[in-house]
């Protein structure tokens, strides 16, 4: 069977999901998007192209060929954007859980019913229709399992409220030996630099012990002070409004040593080097466009543990 395997944010990955732009289906209506960074871009003229997205996509499984990492891509489905691998699934320590993503979504998980096939059916789970959770709010960090949420009583108002209050309890039910905490976070449908679309879009571990933050991600001070407590101020990088809409904290680990950043990303790449972290900088800024970037498009499957 399949080997699935991840219990944190930067062990050393052996095989990954990797999104796919080719026939992405162009400019969608802006009615028919699901964020406000796309919505931003339609308004504009600037929403990116696809032969723009293939490129960048196809630079990002360059830097996993050279450190060896197995790369699978969804089979591509006419019309349908797949760039965004981590939102439909997820997995944890042994477990591969499908999303229950938004109802026009549905055929991305089917694009990679191929890989799912493959899992033991004991390690595939697919939590019950009124538990929300996709894969860009699930975090691993030591014995913790993050999960970013909303709380709003306007949840249902919210296209960018992808994990709900439910999905957080099903995660602790599911993994009682963990410590589940949920971090509710900052939405907003028009503006896309006050939106946290996803936990990975205003936080995010990386290296050892060190972590990428945006404090106003988090609509409560103590979710922020739980997160500099447990990881310690100085090991915190804090990016700023501009640098979270730029999707700064978006980045994706290949080992503790090795990490793929948006080359754009001067500020940030600069403190990663510093602490002794390989940067592999890509262009990113087009996928930027369409409200995620690296770890967004990727799904892990397998890191390597001793």
């Amino acid at each position: 069977m399949f080997p699935i395997n991840v219990k944190d944010e930067t062990a050393t990955l052996k095989s990954v999901v990797l999104g796919v732009a080719d026939d992405f289906g162009g400019t969608p209506k802006v009615e028919d998007t699901y964020d406000p960074k796309s919505r931003e871009h339609i308004a504009k003229g600037t929403f990116p192209k696809e032969d723009q997205l293939v490129i960048e996509l196809d630079s990002v499984r360059s830097v996993f060929e050279k450190y060896n990492v197995q790369v699978y891509r969804p089979q591509i489905i006419p019309s349908l954007n797949q760039i965004f691998a981590r939102d439909i699934a997820f997995v944890v320590e042994n477990y591969l859980f499908k999303s229950n993503i938004l109802p026009d979504r549905i055929e991305e998980l089917d694009a990679i019913d191929y890989l799912i096939k493959q899992v033991n059916h004991t390690q595939v789970v697919t939590p019950p229709d009124d538990v929300h959770i996709e894969g860009g709010d699930v975090m691993l960090y030591g014995d913790y399992l993050f999960v970013g949420t909303y709380h709003g009583q306007d949840y249902s108002d919210y296209i960018t409220a992808r994990t709900n209050p439910e999905g957080v309890e099903f995660l602790k039910q599911f993994f009682p030996e963990k410590i589940v905490k949920g971090f509710d976070l900052s939405k907003s449908s028009t503006a896309a630099d006050e939106n946290a679309l996803h936990l990975d879009c205003c936080f995010q571990p990386v290296g050892k012990g060190k972590a990428i933050i945006h404090k106003e991600g988090f609509r409560k001070q103590e979710d922020y002070n739980f997160l500099i407590d447990l990881i310690g101020m100085e090991n915190m990088f804090h990016i700023t409004k501009t640098e979270m809409y730029e999707m700064n904290s978006n980045i994706f680990s290949i080992s503790p040593e090795v990490v793929i950043s948006e080359r754009g990303f001067t500020r940030l790449n600069h403190w990663m080097r510093i602490q002794g972290i390989t940067v592999e900088e890509v262009s990113y800024s087009e996928v930027a466009k369409m409200g995620g970037l690296l770890r967004c498009s990727t799904l892990p499957l397998e890191r390597v543990y001793e």
